[in-house]
């Protein structure tokens, strides 16, 4: 050490320093460790590149596998409470003086024992009420402590529950549901709490899994090959779909959901609640093949032609296409080139690989690089095998068949109004508004062309149905109301109606709470109330599983949130346009289109591969057979798929609920456009998935003609992609802008005529605002209004002779009131 405090140490002696707490660190150790984290990241990069050029295996359907959605009804954190189940029925079991063993008692006694149980379920004191029904809880999960493999256990489940809804279970839950929902005790002992935990909400989530695993299970059995299970599930479900009123269970559920989001119920286990909801609607209303039903029913109704072709069928048998670099992608991809080489390099010099080694890996590396260059250059162009392979086979004659345009084209009533009047006024000087058959003084191109546009012509139900309450409005009293039939839709939709609002602005609350890009704030709500334990781990192996079970819980309510507001937005369509006018126009107003696009904002590539499921713990794996270790190592057991099932659905729902609430409305594209959505779009394209990749490029190409030239001209393998992927509109200028209807100056007329129109048809259909009274009964009998009692004021007594002087000073004819000009 020199006099001013320094240390005196030679150049040549830095190799060794000595750091305090950390003993000698070598250089050589160093660089060793160095290039073991390049490594590392290397593996992870070719490991998320091969995914990135693997096509998704994903198959769109109404849920996932009965296995998978009874599993994720359950956290982590429950998996002690099951054997709190087991214990309520050996105790009550006990009671009735019998083993405890269900599958050894006959049916006639299983029966007499489940309405004792029931009984149970309406004394007053909490503790036995609760003991029923988690013995109920652990009928319907199939008695598991009896079972010895998952496929006894299904089994035993849809058998029991079979024989629970027999004895009128189901509605008894109901009605211990509404119980515990209005115990005005648990809400302010829940608000009175710092931190809401598991322990708030046990009593609920019971009750809740009963009847989750008996709609599930009702609605699975709807195509049962059993002629019986079948029956009962369709009477089931015309129970359900069919009450009204405050009877309708979903919109009791809609109401904790409204509760919980306004914090004065911060306990309700929101997971539960909104899968349970999502379920009774997917049951109630139905599916995919449902809405494909109602939709071919309703259009030959109507007299409309029968369209034999299904978006989702379509979509589903697409291949998915390259998706475009961007500058950004293009930059760090370079990196990685370069990274690569260095890695190579010293590797090389180490002496760890020998030079053909090195030279195989680079040569490898080079074609696969050559052969993503290929599929970028042309995207629906089979990738060729590599030239190392010696018998190459060619692609099987289906995947050419594929090739063209996917769908036929489309043309709007509006569309060939449009061309004929300007036509027209080039060619004739003036227009003739609604005359579709005129084609005097036209040239023959022109005939050609009309006649190609009939061809295709497309008339819509949502067309039909404003055409008819345009009429209604211009004639209020001559035009009847037509009967409406009570389809589970107008059921659901009557019983939300009041509350509407305030029930979609909860779910958007909830899905902000729960999108992986959301910061945690203060003010936000809790959606972890049913997740989190009363104390917290203490152990690496607890941290970890309580930190995928939250990521997990956040998923799965995106998942039933999104699949929520999907199906009621495709119902309300199909009962009627002015329904779901009614439910699209409050989710725009609740800021639902920039919420979505915040969503995609993220990593989508590693949202759709997250892996945030320990299958050991899931159930019935967590409780029947040998359990192993709970390790670090065997977190991981099992986990084999590349892509995560309900992340991918709820990335599909959430594009396709963006494109319902943007179609044909230009104000909506605008938004589309003023937040920025093409490069969070253009990145969702990254996710080799066929249905994904068309919804993207419908946003896309719907707002095309407000990005600019620079952008078209910039993006041009996006165009090719929206030219090959999306259905065509004739006459749609949507390359170039040259739209007559994208005109900025009209856009708040636009929305504002839109609201006023669904207020009229609700108003007049459903009696909700002051225009109602116009349409009520009026009676038109003489004798009836002049005998009817009515009482003067006494004001209008003293002036009675000055109002008989007005009155029959002025002359009126009365005869004119029945002039046609006046009806």
């Amino acid at each position: 050490m020199d006099a001013n405090g320094n240390d005196n140490i030679d150049p040549s002696d830095r190799r060794r320093v000595v750091r305090p707490k950390s003993g000698l660190v070598n250089r050589e150790d160093t660089d060793v460790a160095q290039q073991s984290l390049m490594a590392d990241r290397y593996y992870r990069e070719m490991e998320t590149q091969d995914f990135e050029n693997r096509d998704l295996e994903f198959v769109y359907d109404d849920s996932d596998s009965p296995l998978n959605e009874i599993a994720e009804l359950y956290s982590y954190t429950e998996q002690p409470e099951f054997q709190l189940n087991v214990k309520a029925f050996e105790d009550l079991m006990e009671d009735a003086q019998l083993s405890p063993s269900w599958q050894k008692l006959d049916r006639e006694k299983q029966k007499s024992l489940i309405l004792k149980w029931l009984d149970l379920l309406e004394m007053s004191k909490s503790e036995s009420r609760m003991r029923a029904a988690r013995c109920f809880l652990y009928l319907s999960q199939g008695c598991w402590a009896e079972q010895q493999s998952d496929e006894e256990q299904q089994q035993a489940t849809r058998d029991n529950v079979m024989l629970l809804n027999e004895c009128g279970v189901f509605f008894a839950f109901v009605d211990l549901l509404n119980i515990n929902i209005e115990n005005s005790v648990a809400s302010i002992s829940a608000q009175s709490k710092l931190a809401v935990s598991l322990a708030d909400s046990t009593d609920l989530r019971v009750i809740l899994s009963v009847l989750y695993i008996i709609v599930e299970v009702m609605r699975l059995s709807l195509t049962d090959s059993d002629e019986n299970y079948r029956k009962q599930a369709e009477q089931f479900h015309s129970d359900l779909a069919h009450s009204s009123g405050e009877d309708v269970l979903s919109v009791q559920l809609l109401s904790m959901v409204t509760r919980f989001c306004s914090g004065s119920a911060p306990h309700f286990p929101m997971k539960k609640v909104l899968l349970l909801l999502w379920k009774v609607i997917l049951l109630t209303l139905g599916g995919m093949s449902v809405l494909k039903k109602l939709k071919s029913e309703y259009r030959k109704e109507a007299g409309l032609p029968i369209i034999e072709e299904d978006t989702i069928e379509i979509a589903q048998s697409m291949r998915p296409s390259s998706p475009p670099a961007s500058a950004n992608d293009l930059l760090v991809a370079q990196d990685n080139q370069q990274s690569k080489r260095r890695f190579r390099r010293n590797l090389m010099k180490q002496g760890s690989l020998d030079v053909n080694s090195a030279l195989d890996f680079e040569s490898s590396d080079q074609s696969e690089q050559d052969d993503r260059d290929m599929e970028e250059r042309d995207p629906d162009t089979p990738r060729t095998p590599s030239p190392i392979v010696s018998d190459p086979e060619p692609e099987p004659e289906p995947e050419l068949k594929a090739k063209g345009l996917p769908w036929m084209p489309k043309v709007r009533g509006k569309d060939l109004d449009n061309f004929l009047d300007n036509t027209r006024m080039k060619f004739v000087g003036f227009p003739l508004h609604g005359d579709r058959d005129t084609l005097i003084g036209l040239p023959e191109p022109i005939h050609e062309g009309v006649a190609v546009l009939k061809q295709h012509m497309y008339t819509s139900l949502a067309e039909l149905q404003i055409q008819k309450e345009e009429v209604m409005a211009k004639s209020p009293f001559s035009v009847q109301e037509p009967d409406v039939p009570l389809t589970p839709a107008e059921i659901l939709y009557q019983a939300m109606l009041p509350n509407l609002p305030q029930y979609v602005i909860a779910l958007l609350k909830i899905l902000l709470a729960a999108a992986p890009t959301s910061k945690a704030k203060t003010d936000t709500i809790n959606i972890m109330a049913d997740v989190l334990p009363e104390e917290m781990p203490m152990t690496v192996v607890q941290s970890m599983k309580l930190g995928t079970d939250v990521n997990r819980h956040k998923e799965i309510i995106v998942k039933a949130v999104s699949g929520i507001l999907l199906l009621l937005l495709k119902h309300f369509k199909i009962n009627h346009v002015y329904q779901f006018e009614f439910m699209s126009q409050h989710l725009v107003f609740a800021n639902c289109i920039p919420l979505v696009l915040k969503f995609f904002n993220q990593n989508i590539m590693a949202y759709v591969r997250a892996k945030n499921v320990i299958p050991i713990l899931d159930f019935p794996a967590c409780v029947i057979g040998e359990q192993p270790e709970l390790t670090v190592e065997s977190l991981e057991i099992g986990d084999n798929q590349p892509y995560s099932w309900r992340n991918v659905f709820s990335c599909v729902n959430l594009l396709r609920i963006l494109n319902k609430l943007t179609k044909w409305k230009h104000s909506r594209i605008m938004m589309l456009v003023v937040f920025k959505s093409a490069p969070i779009l253009k990145r969702t394209l990254k996710v080799r998935h066929a249905m994904m990749q068309l919804y993207v490029l419908k946003l896309l190409k719907m707002q095309t003609k407000y990005l600019g030239r620079q952008w078209r001209k910039s993006n041009m393998k996006t165009m090719s992609a929206i030219y090959s992927k999306v259905r065509h509109r004739l006459n749609d200028d949507w390359a170039f802008g040259n739209d007559l209807d994208a005109r900025p100056w009209d856009f708040q007329a636009e929305e504002c005529a839109l609201r006023g129109n669904v207020d009229r048809f609700n108003n007049r259909r459903y009696g909700s605002g002051p225009d109602s009274e116009l349409k009520s009964t009026v009676d038109t009998s003489i004798q009836s209004v002049l005998g009817q009692d009515i009482e003067l004021t006494e004001e209008f007594k003293q002036h009675y002779e000055i109002w008989l002087h007005q009155v029959l000073s002025v002359n009126v004819n009365w005869d004119e009131l029945i002039d046609k000009a006046y009806l």
